[in-house]
């Protein structure tokens, strides 16, 4: 399992699902995975990237990643399920100035309604620039992907720009953030930026004006967003301070207007050097949301910490105690891949990875209920499991309700093989993990495999895809479900 970072951010990147509220709590049984199509002319995925999904209804979900060809190409990749079947692939089409040899990188998809979806990431040009572009599908066809129009400010040249994150609460409405690079001399410097869509039709991109004290150059970038209506949206990530400090961002949009970025106050017990971060973040409701992320504790302890927006306003970010087998220092870490959900306001759930007192990588989980974050608690792993392993853990997570969710995940087994597996949460309860039966009789998801997103409904049925590796070292995607 790969986590994601951006190009130009410091820090772990990472994405959001939002749920809904469901009328009871259910207990998904999941199945066989199966392979997920790639184009003829693929030679697997690169890196294992099947990363991102979005169903907004049962059966019908649209996944993505990035696939390569023999020559080490890299393509954006597009799968839709229609009806409970799987379509064939399709490969994104990039403004017309891309030189598609240097890479094509999907890296989020948001769906407003069926058959309207969008997905954002990054294209080369002909001068070595990245550029960012938003791709849109409408009445569940594939659209030529569009250039990203940056802020006045942007750098002509030696551009680096990183669309990272979008959320579509309706069909042709969705909101993206990511960073930039600004033209300054010498050098460009990195701001983060936003872009809206409405009624189908993309804006021009926004600067997100940062708090006072920013760095001259504050390598400032927005990692996840979460829509809870169109024009209402909370977006999560860091930047730099004058004295070099890394300090957690957060920046609102209220009626399709975007205002300026807030420092989020880090733990108590914060070091001097915090060196905080917000990686992940999920709205139950307009003004209403969580995030997740990183700080340094007195001592230089790597922590987790997490922070709620009630009613617009964000508090104090807080401590979250790790599991009982933890050192002082953890080491945690947050993948980027829809590793939070907030079902319904002030009721969430989050995981990720972290190091024992053995020096052995688990994962975990917390939980916030009724508004009170609890402790973290270790990833229970199947029988014949060795540890999570260094690119193992909690990866992603989807609720229907509050305390009723689904998690994708990765372990070590016996053989010393990374495996998949499914974890569900009922009444508030993780339950243990069960191993993912994989296509074609594969024997492991490699390391840089396993389930990279999970999107639940309110029904109960849930869908995941992710990635395995086959005896030759490539890389395929496989989608599964549960009912």
């Amino acid at each position: 399992m790969k986590f994601l970072r951006f190009t130009l951010v410091v820090g772990t990147v990472l994405t959001l699902v939002v749920g809904t509220t469901a009328l009871a709590s259910v207990n998904p049984s999941w199945g066989v995975a199966k392979n997920a199509a790639l184009p003829a002319h693929a030679s697997g995925l690169s890196n294992g990237n099947l990363s991102v999904l979005s169903c907004p209804a049962q059966g019908d979900c649209v996944a993505g990643g990035i696939y390569q060809d023999s020559s080490g190409n890299s393509y954006g990749l597009l799968l839709n399920e229609v009806g409970g079947v799987w379509r064939d692939p399709t490969t994104v089409t990039p403004p017309s100035n891309a030189v598609v040899a240097d890479g094509v990188s999907l890296y989020a998809v948001s769906c407003g309604a069926v058959g309207y979806c969008s997905g954002v990431g990054t294209y080369a040009d002909a001068a070595s620039n990245q550029r960012s572009f938003v791709v849109d599908e409408v009445g569940g066809v594939w659209q030529k992907a569009l250039e990203v129009t940056l802020p006045a400010n942007a750098a002509p040249s030696s551009q680096v720009s990183d669309l990272h994150s979008i959320s579509c609460p309706s069909a042709g409405n969705c909101s993206a953030v990511g960073a930039y690079s600004v033209s300054a001399n010498p050098n460009p410097l990195q701001e983060a930026f936003a872009v809206n869509e409405i009624a189908g039709h993309w804006q021009n991109a926004t600067e997100i004006t940062l708090p006072t004290g920013a760095n001259f150059n504050p390598f400032a970038a927005l990692s996840q967003i979460s829509c809870a209506s169109a024009g209402n949206c909370s977006a999560a990530g860091s930047y730099i301070d004058a004295n070099n400090i890394d300090r957690a961002l957060v920046a609102s949009e209220v009626k399709g207007t975007w205002r300026a970025g807030t420092a989020v106050l880090p733990p108590t017990n914060a070091s001097q050097y915090a060196g905080a971060t917000l990686s992940e973040i999920s709205c139950a409701g307009a003004g209403d949301c969580a995030a997740v992320g990183t700080y340094n504790a007195t001592g230089g302890a790597d922590q987790l910490l997490v922070d709620d927006e009630t009613n617009g306003s964000w508090a104090r970010a807080i401590e979250i105690q790790a599991p009982p087998n933890a050192p002082s220092s953890p080491h945690v870490l947050l993948y980027g891949f829809n590793g939070v959900d907030c079902p319904s306001i002030a009721n969430c759930a989050a995981g990720g990875q972290y190091q024992d007192k053995s020096g052995n990588y688990q994962g975990f989980f917390v939980n916030e209920v009724s508004g009170h974050w609890l402790a973290a608690s270790e990833l229970s792993l199947p029988a014949g499991a060795v540890q999570a392993g260094k690119n193992g853990g909690v990866v992603s997570i989807s609720c229907i309700a509050a305390g009723n969710c689904s998690a994708g995940a990765a372990y070590i087994n016996a053989g010393g093989n990374y495996e998949a597996l499914t974890v569900n949460e009922v009444n508030n309860t993780w339950t243990a993990g069960i191993k993912i039966s994989l296509p074609s009789g594969s024997t492991t998801v490699g390391e840089a495999g396993g389930v990279y997103a999970v999107s639940c409904q309110r029904t109960g049925t849930c869908a995941a895809v992710g990635s395995y590796e086959t005896g030759s070292g490539d890389y395929l995607g496989f989608t599964d479900a549960a009912s």
